[in-house]
């Protein structure tokens, strides 16, 4: 049985109060807040049964209030980049605010992740809802969106909904930061990394998809089996993973499936994860420097953590070949991403 509770997490100015929500079962316990929708911590057991904290983050309010790199926050309208930030819908052409170099990137200047989430205790967890007004970081149509966390056992459930009253695009996911390794490892490098796709997208220099969708085989992108992600990320061109790799065809049944599987064979936690999601940008925390101070006062640095963000492909809204990513009204945007914590 989960237990659900709530408490005063402190207060953020012009806006109001941010709730803390801990939801425990016997195997694992998560908070979240209300700020963003934040997935604030995670402990869970390793092998030798010692609970810890596998989530990056903050130890206070302040921190995640001046955060930029969306530790543990639903990123909304729209998750990932937007070519030139600019994007057409029923022939009206909107730009919006750069945010990313010549892109615009995860929902804006100001996204989902500097809301304050409306909580409702539900059997299990808790629902988060907001309304995003039309015009909103100069997106169309007004959004309700919600995002239910459950606890059962050994995992948690992150359901993502949302209606609009005018057609947009929308792209929600979770934003979290993991090391299973505990709150005082320095990096990822010991982490093994599966992810179930046949195929990715490569990138322009600014990160955003070329069009192609090419095969993994006989790449640094073939992570179908288990792989060192610290040995693997050294037969990269670039600094790291920031890659969607694609779980399904455009057009493809709604279904849920696995995708990936992150272990840490010194700790014995593993981290399964699956999605009816069409993508999944696998991100090793390349731009993390060491100026940010997280829980515990540890500096998070280069590859301090990993991100297994499910979502659309992105600029899906600029790519025809691609997963529709717009919302009509009408219609309902429903997607749920699984995560499941247990030790081999």
């Amino acid at each position: 049985m989960t237990q659900v509770r709530s408490e005063s997490w402190g207060q953020v100015a012009g806006q109001g109060s941010v709730d803390l929500w801990t939801l425990q079962s016997s195997q694992l316990q998560v908070e979240l807040l209300t700020l963003g929708a934040i997935m604030h911590s995670v402990r869970c057991r390793s092998k030798s049964g010692r609970m810890e904290d596998v989530v990056r983050g903050f130890d206070h309010l302040d921190g995640y209030v001046s955060d930029r790199r969306l530790f543990g926050a639903v990123v909304g309208r729209v998750t990932n980049r937007i070519a030139g930030g600019r994007f057409v819908v029923d022939g009206t052409e909107y730009q919006l605010d750069l945010n990313s170099g010549p892109n615009a990137l995860h929902g804006g200047l100001r996204g989902f992740n500097k809301a304050i989430w409306r909580a409702t205790a539900v059997d299990g967890g808790v629902q988060l809802s907001h309304v995003s007004p039309d015009g909103d970081q100069r997106y169309p149509g007004e959004v309700h969106v919600s995002v239910t966390y459950l606890l059962q056992g050994e995992t948690l459930s992150v359901e993502f909904r949302a209606r609009s009253s005018r057609t947009t695009p929308i792209n929600l996911t979770s934003h979290s930061y993991f090391n299973l390794a505990g709150p005082d490892a320095v990096d990822i490098y010991d982490h093994h990394v599966a992810v179930y796709a046949d195929s990715y997208l490569p990138v322009d220099e600014t990160s955003v998809p070329t069009g192609e969708i090419r095969s993994v085989q006989d790449s640094p992108f073939d992570l179908r089996k288990p792989v060192a992600i610290g040995a693997q990320m050294k037969k990269l061109p670039g600094s790291g993973f920031d890659h969607n790799f694609c779980l399904c065809s455009p057009g493809d049944p709604w279904s849920e499936r696995v995708v990936a599987r992150v272990s840490h064979p010194v700790s014995g936690r593993v981290l399964q994860v699956t999605t009816t999601q069409p993508g999944l940008q696998l991100y090793t925390a390349n731009v993390l420097d060491g100026s940010l101070v997280g829980k515990c006062g540890r500096r998070y640095g280069k590859h301090s953590a990993i991100c297994l963000e499910t979502q659309n492909w992105p600029d899906a809204v600029n790519q025809a070949s691609f997963p529709d990513a717009l919302l009509r009204p009408g219609e309902e945007y429903r997607h749920v991403t699984r995560y499941t914590f247990t030790t081999a």
